[in-house]
């Protein structure tokens, strides 16, 4: 099987997102795997958000922000 192949590259902002999620885990002294099953998340999908490999919908955004307990406007300054 192929591996499917993205048409146009990420944007930055969503990578710049991936980067401050996990500046706060690590703020936190968390680990991925607690915030991903706190955020009802497979680990590998929140791997790839905080790798600004794949896009995440809005609710996945509040999903994390809970599991980290933050406010979704932390992710963006």
């Amino acid at each position: 099987m192929k591996k499917r192949v993205r048409k146009s590259e990420m944007p930055q902002e969503i990578i710049n997102l991936g980067v401050k999620i996990q500046l706060l885990i690590k703020e936190k002294g968390l680990k991925q795997r607690d915030v991903a099953h706190d955020a009802d998340l497979d680990v590998e999908n929140l791997r790839k958000y905080l790798k600004g490999k794949q896009e995440m919908k809005v609710s996945t955004l509040l999903k994390i922000a809970n599991a980290l307990n933050v406010k979704v406007e932390e992710f963006f300054y």
